[in-house]
């Protein structure tokens, strides 16, 4: 389920009715109003908080900017926005370093929130920082949470302070405490303490909390909330605030939450920024949080610039240039192909990457039912080839063809239809580029999305645009006639080029790539 799946809906499906008019009565915007109150409250997000947002959308909804507006629509949808934001925490906030290192981190929350896993993400993303991070297990009464902490800590690349087996043995005081002349003796820029936490709220809890936040005196102390907690979310937040405070939220289980009541909930209540949101279960799945782009997938407005971002970490810039060229002079192989998929992977989840797509919220039944284990299978068949039938597919005998299948646990059928995907998509590669309806395998093209365009003919008799019943053979038409036009690669995206004065592809060629990307 996606991250504010059901709001999101909700919300679309309220502008999607309000588009229809071309001027807003009164009426209109109450009625439209009521919608979004309905949506929120059904989102698990506490009254107050959704009587304050509903009555400051609809001021401003009454008001001269969109009485004015062009689009009145539109303004208001920019308005939903805009409070979104404010009630997200408006600017985003940073984690706050030390002067002098060590910066001291400190975990807090419930039992089952997730903060033993987030440490170690927490660790992972600042390792990749630059910074040195100790993992420090205070957590003394959780059966066996030094030791889960020690996997994790492996997991993440960073160093375990764990001087107390645990297991209701030790003092968690004291090991916090001493984590500290630890970092300092051995140089460690950040420490990052796991606290115990309860099934709920106790003096027990909050007066461990507080005892270890004193002793330690840290930088930055983390409110660790499920996401998935609903309403429950603000009596939570608010009684950790009282009773130990917190610099900052971390929202965790972010991904299976459709609901998404909590974080729209305990910025606005608190008065504390949400700081970093965990969306999955693996050590990467792990993101600063951003309040302007998180009102963005909520409004199904998409997240591009996270998108852009996560590409920007797992693409090899160079690779991509080469792999352009390649393109530009039809010597692409299945060695880059393989390169490329292995870098898509990099960037995790397809679906979440779609997710962040502008309007892929209509598209939501598609996105849940991809199977991305299909990159995996071929990603397998190429794998299990020589380098040399990589290069020239050409080399694929039957007996290679049935070696192959064995080798990747596929059929002959699935390897001979790969191959016959790969020639042809390998000729059309550079058209995609060109422009055109993107699509996901599965799943048809992108909303928002334009392709078609007149073709220009080639010298001679024969027009650019086959005439073939067969989309398959009338895309590798296609893509050989486009291949003769004279084109300058550049690096696109997953390295592909674009060529200069040349119309977008056919939806009959996507439809070609489609089948060669997944079955």
């Amino acid at each position: 389920m996606a991250t504010f799946g059901n709001l999101s809906d909700r919300l679309s499906e309220t502008f999607k009715n309000l588009r229809k008019k071309g001027t807003l009565s009164a009426s209109d915007v109450d009625g439209t109003v009521r919608e979004i109150r309905r949506a929120l409250i059904d989102a698990d997000v506490a009254f107050d908080v959704v009587k304050e947002f509903t009555g400051r959308v609809r001021e401003r909804a009454l008001g001269d900017e969109v009485n004015k507006a062009l689009n009145p629509a539109q303004q208001v949808v920019k308005i939903v926005n805009d409070e979104l934001v404010g009630i997200l925490g408006g600017q985003q906030r940073r984690l706050e370093f030390a002067k002098t290192p060590p910066t001291v981190i400190m975990l807090a929350g419930l039992q089952g929130a997730g903060k033993t896993t987030l440490a170690g993400k927490l660790a992972k993303w600042l390792t990749k920082d630059g910074h040195t991070p100790l993992l420090v297990a205070a957590d003394l009464q959780r059966p066996n949470a030094v030791t889960q902490l020690g996997v994790v800590a492996e997991q993440a690349g960073a160093t375990l302070f764990a001087p107390e087996p645990g297991n209701g043995v030790g003092d968690p005081v004291r090991v916090a405490k001493d984590s500290i002349k630890f970092a300092r003796d051995k140089q460690y820029d950040t420490v990052i303490i796991d606290t115990a936490g309860r099934l709920g709220v106790d003096a027990e809890l909050m007066k461990q909390a507080a005892n270890i936040r004193k002793a330690v005196d840290p930088d930055e102390v983390l409110f660790v909330i499920d996401a998935m907690i609903g309403q429950d979310a603000v009596a939570t937040a608010k009684a950790f605030q009282e009773g130990v405070d917190f610099t900052g939220v971390v929202l965790s289980k972010l991904d299976g939450d459709a609901r998404g009541g909590a974080a729209l909930s305990v910025a606005s209540v608190t008065g504390r920024p949400i700081i970093f949101a965990s969306t999955g279960e693996t050590l990467d799945e792990f993101e600063p949080f951003h309040p302007d782009r998180m009102a963005s997938r909520i409004l199904d407005l998409g997240d591009i610039l996270t998108l852009i971002e996560q590409a920007q970490e797992a693409f090899d810039e160079e690779e991509a240039r080469k792999v352009a060229e390649k393109f530009a002079t039809d010597t692409f192989t299945l060695d880059d192909f393989l390169k490329q998929m292995q870098q898509l992977r990099n960037m995790g989840s397809i679906k979440k990457m779609m997710g962040m797509l502008p309007g892929m919220g209509q598209m939501r039944d598609q996105l849940d039912n991809f199977d991305e284990r299909e990159i995996v299978r071929t990603e397998a068949i190429i794998q299990s080839m020589t380098k040399a039938e990589r290069t020239n597919p050409k080399l694929l005998n039957g007996s290679r063809r049935l070696r192959i299948a064995r080798g990747s646990g596929m059929t002959v059928t699935d390897v001979n239809q790969l191959v016959q995907r790969f020639e042809q998509a390998a000729k059309m590669m550079k058209t995609v580029a060109k422009g055109g309806v993107p699509q996901v395998p599965g799943m048809g093209p992108v909303p928002g999305g334009h392709g078609g365009g007149a073709r220009k003919a080639k010298k001679g008799k024969k027009k650019a645009g086959s005439r073939s019943g067969n989309p398959a053979k009338r895309a590798a038409e296609n893509a050989g006639v486009s291949a003769a036009a004279p084109s300058t690669p550049a690096g696109g995206g997953f390295g592909l080029g674009t060529a200069a004065g040349s119309a977008p592809p056919s939806e009959e060629e996507l439809a070609a790539l489609q089948k060669f990307l997944g079955r």
